[in-house]
């Protein structure tokens, strides 16, 4: 994710930021420029709620805020002020949320919303189609957050993902919970950014690959996905992954079923192009020790051909090396606890050129993919 700064001062914000830490002016996420503005009463306005912003990008436009902002307080995305929407882009893809009565629980649905306005962020950062149901009740992505009655005799609710439809089980967003369930699937890496990336990775499954030019090309990388998923699935908990999968795939789980490897390889490869536009945009330079080792080198310089997906995987593997090396000198456990081998490097390639191809058609270019063809040909 690019750095934001508030128009008012420079200073640094967050993308989670309401108000500048430095001069105190309230801040909003304004997704018609993708960016950070400051906002303020709108005194020309007899509508209550009404902003202007001293930001040159959206100077004279009106705005209000998402009613989840208003109503809860969990959200910072505005809307034009004649938008006949309730909620902001984000927002409105939730179409079920927990009973806010229970405590704990708008603390966890403000966890599950924020995670969720980041992924929404990166997939309109690469130019994706990101549109909800009501606009396309057959082909849009829906969001229900819901609690596990199981233990109260209700039934259980499974994170997963079923024609556009994506189901989080607000445990999830619960830090100790979901760590309990990390240690218990002897997982080693569980995040809630990490499950919305994943799901999310199944539906566009169902928008970009099934039924489209890249159908058979993902069979011959991925398998073929018309294997029974609930016969797979019987025989992965029964039998765990095969003894070599890390030869050939990013995780144990992705061994499960071609559909599961697709969705892994998505989530990973949203994984890197998000840390590197952080990095990125942080001002980081890399600049491993070896740099005649392979595994650890930049891209080449001398190299202006290579292709923007290669700069990307040269990058994040001295991204890693480095974050992984400064997590064990601290005594923490590796940030990014994986290792992409060459087939697992043309799966994430695969999945790049789906979405590069998606963001032309979709008449866009994608922000991340033109900062990454930047540092391709710097």
């Amino acid at each position: 994710m690019k750095t934001f700064h508030c128009d008012a001062c420079d200073a640094l914000a967050f993308f989670e930021n309401v108000r500048c830490m430095t001069c105190s002016e309230s801040l909003a996420f304004v997704p018609a420029v993708m960016d950070i503005c400051t906002v303020r009463p709108n005194d020309q306005s007899a509508e209550p709620g009404q902003f202007t912003s001293g930001d040159e990008k959206v100077s004279g436009q009106v705005f209000r805020p998402c009613r989840n902002a208003a109503d809860h307080e969990i959200c910072n995305w505005v809307l034009a002020a004649d938008d006949p929407h309730e909620y902001c882009e984000s927002c409105r893809l939730t179409r079920t949320i927990p009973d806010l009565s229970v405590p704990g629980n708008l603390q966890l649905l403000q966890k599950m919303e924020t995670a969720k306005r980041r992924l929404t962020f990166t997939l309109m950062s690469l130019g994706l189609p990101v549109f909800g149901k009501d606009v396309d009740p057959v082909r849009g992505q829906v969001y229900e957050f819901k609690v596990d009655l199981s233990a109260e005799g209700g039934e259980p609710v499974l994170t997963g993902h079923d024609e556009g439809v994506i189901t989080m089980n607000l445990a999830e967003a619960d830090d100790a919970e979901r760590e309990r369930r990390r240690q218990k699937l002897n997982e080693p890496y569980r995040t809630l950014i990490g499950h919305f990336r994943h799901e999310v990775g199944h539906y566009y499954w169902d928008l970009l690959v099934q039924e489209s030019k890249w159908s058979e090309a993902c069979r011959a990388m991925f398998g073929d996905e018309r294997e029974d998923y609930e016969e797979a699935l019987k025989k992965h908990y029964e039998n765990g992954a095969p003894a070599d999968w890390p030869n050939n795939f990013v995780s144990s789980y992705a061994t499960m079923h071609p559909w599961e490897d697709w969705a892994e390889t998505w989530a990973h490869y949203l994984h890197i192009v998000d840390t590197l536009e952080t990095a990125a945009a942080c001002g980081f330079a890399l600049m491993p020790s070896r740099v005649n080792e392979p595994s650890l080198s930049l891209i080449d310089e001398d190299e202006p051909s290579a292709s923007v997906f290669d700069v990307m995987i040269d990058r994040w593997i001295a991204l890693t090396y480095a974050l992984n090396s400064l997590n064990r000198s601290l005594g923490h456990p590796d940030a990014y606890p994986f290792v992409l081998t060459p087939p697992v490097i043309e799966k994430l390639r695969f999945v790049h050129d789906v979405i590069a191809d998606a963001a032309t058609s979709n008449g866009q270019h994608g922000e991340v993919i033109e900062t990454l063809e930047e540092a391709a040909t710097a």
